[in-house]
């Protein structure tokens, strides 16, 4: 079975311009993300999606194999599946599974890639999962940069969002508090009708991918991770991030 793993990066990003080449322990961090990524025994290939020279010629720098794709793209996922396509043509192979990994998650694990895909190999009428992780601080709970989930009983996503879901402002302090961590396989032919479907309101309003599933009626598979990690979205993160990775056992083996 053909698995890849896809990372979008582009320099342009509206809270944290240039942030796939910010600089933590001496290595952009989309350098790390890919080194990370390419660790996973899953995979049959890693590649970086980017609009951006920069990061294109950094990543080919490395070894790395990087995809030009559209500066058009407002979503990751849309971006992943151009390139899937480039990769199928240019490679002459044909993907099973894509696994979208965030550009800015320097902390990801390459055994995260086999908790969100095993599933899917598990059971093939699976098309999608998100890997969920518990959210420890109301803080964190209440910080619109994280991506909220609320799930129903048997770990489908009910919805998403960047306010604090479900509401404690009722009395019920006590509620679930998880977050969207971006590790995401898609099967290869809906990664394609994904990206075939127009983007939906609540998508737009949340700025979450992963509403234009629901809004159509289909099911996100939430897999929990017992992995600790944290997405840099601003200067603030990226200070914490560095701290976390400085103790982090994984860097030793490719920095």
């Amino acid at each position: 079975m053909n698995i890849i793993s896809i990372i979008p990066a582009r320099m342009g990003s509206s809270r944290f311009p240039g942030k796939p080449m910010v600089d933590i322990l001496g290595m952009p961090m989309i350098g790390h993300v890919y080194k990370r990524v390419k660790m996973s025994k899953l995979l049959i290939e890693v590649y970086i999606a980017t609009c951006d020279e920069e990061i294109y010629d950094y990543i080919e720098s490395i070894g790395g194999k990087a995809v030009m794709t559209s500066n058009c793209h407002e979503r990751c996922s849309d971006r992943c599946a151009e390139a899937m396509l480039k990769i199928e043509k240019d490679e002459n192979i044909k993907v099973d599974i894509m696994v979208m990994v965030q550009g800015d998650e320097p902390l990801t694990f390459p055994e995260m890639i086999d908790e969100a895909t095993e599933p899917m190999l598990e059971d093939s009428s699976i098309k999608i999962t998100n890997l969920v992780a518990d959210i420890d601080t109301v803080k964190e709970f209440e910080d619109p940069n994280e991506v909220k989930v609320v799930m129903d009983k048997n770990n489908n996503a009910l919805y998403f969002s960047r306010e604090p879901v479900p509401s404690r402002k009722k009395g019920v302090l006590d509620v679930p508090m998880k977050k969207q961590v971006c590790v995401i396989p898609f099967t290869r032919d809906f990664l394609l009708e994904y990206n075939q479907i127009e983007p939906t309101p609540l998508e737009i309003i949340e700025s979450v991918d992963m509403m234009r599933i629901l809004e159509n009626g289909m099911n996100v598979k939430m897999i929990p991770t017992k992995y600790k990690t944290k997405a840099v979205d601003t200067k603030e993160d990226l200070n914490r991030v560095i701290e976390m990775m400085k103790i982090d056992k994984l860097v030793q083996e490719y920095a």
